[in-house]
C-alpha cells in the first residue's frame, strides 16, 4: 500500500471509538451499514449454537476486522471485543467510493478479505486434524505470526487478553479440558501463559509440535507474493 492509499484509508474512517471487554460490534443479522477496523486490542467472530459459544476466527490489531459486511450487508455470526478495544468505523458509502476510483486500494482490500477465509479454511482442517493441545499450539502459534505482521510480537512472545474460557471456545473443547492442555504445554516447555502474556521459549519447537506452516498466511513460504514486483499486479 502506497503511502497515498494509507492516507486515503485513514481519511475514510468517521468515528473512532474505545469498546470494552464482550462488546459485540455488530449482531449476526442486524443490517451493517459500516465496516469497522481494530486500531488496538482483540477482537473474536462468535457464533452461538444451542447455548454454546464457539469462537470461529480471531482479529487482531490492523485487520479490517467486517470488511465482508459491505458485501454481505448481514453476518452470520457476531463481531465481539476480547479485553478493551479500540476501534475505527468506515461508513460503507465512503467504501463505495474506493471501490469505483482506485482499482488497486481496492484488490488490496479484497485481499484481507480473502486471507480471512484462508484463515478459516486452516481453522476447519486443522479442529478436525489436531487433538485439544496441537489445536491451542496452532493457534498460539499463529496469533503470534499475525502480531508480528504487525510489530506487535517479539522472538519470545506476545501479550494477548484472551481468557482460558476464550481458548476453549477456539479450541471446541471444555475449561476444564482446556486448562489441563495449558499445564501439559507448560511442562513441555512449548508455551506459557501468565496474566495476558503468552511467553513461547521455543517457536520452532512450538510450531512442530504444533502442525503448523505459515503458507497460509501468505506472509512467507510457497504462497507468499510481492504485490510490488509481481508482473500480474494490475
Amino acid at each position: 500500500m502506497s503511502e497515498r492509499e494509507s492516507a486515503l484509508l485513514d481519511s475514510l474512517v468517521e468515528r473512532v471509538e474505545r469498546v470494552p471487554d464482550g462488546t459485540c460490534i455488530l449482531e449476526r443479522g442486524v443490517v451493517a451499514r459500516q465496516s469497522t477496523m481494530l486500531i488496538d486490542g482483540f477482537i473474536s467472530r462468535v457464533i452461538n449454537d444451542s447455548g454454546n459459544r464457539n469462537i470461529v476466527g480471531l482479529q487482531v490489531p490492523g485487520d479490517f476486522v467486517d470488511l465482508h459486511a459491505f458485501a454481505l450487508k448481514r453476518l452470520d455470526h457476531d463481531i465481539v471485543t476480547v479485553g478493551p478495544s479500540l476501534v475505527a468505523y468506515v461508513p460503507h458509502a465512503k467504501l463505495a467510493e474506493i471501490v469505483a476510483q482506485e482499482p488497486h486500494l481496492t484488490r488490496l482490500l479484497w485481499f484481507s478479505t480473502l486471507l480471512d477465509a484462508a484463515i478459516h479454511r486452516e481453522w476447519i482442517v486443522k479442529l478436525e486434524q489436531l487433538r485439544a493441545g496441537e489445536r491451542l499450539a496452532h493457534i498460539v502459534a499463529e496469533l503470534w505470526h499475525r502480531l508480528n505482521f504487525v510489530g506487535l510480537a517479539d522472538p519470545h512472545g506476545f501479550n494477548m487478553p484472551l481468557l482460558q474460557t476464550h481458548l476453549a471456545n477456539a479450541c471446541g473443547t471444555t475449561a476444564v479440558h482446556i486448562n489441563r492442555v495449558i499445564k501439559s504445554l507448560r511442562q513441555k516447555e512449548l508455551l506459557e501463559l501468565n496474566r495476558g502474556r503468552v511467553t513461547i521459549p521455543d517457536r520452532a519447537a512450538l510450531e512442530a509440535y504444533a502442525h503448523f506452516r505459515p503458507d497460509y498466511l501468505y506472509g512467507e513460504g510457497s504462497l507468499f507474493l510481492d504485490f510490488e514486483t509481481d508482473s500480474t499486479n494490475p
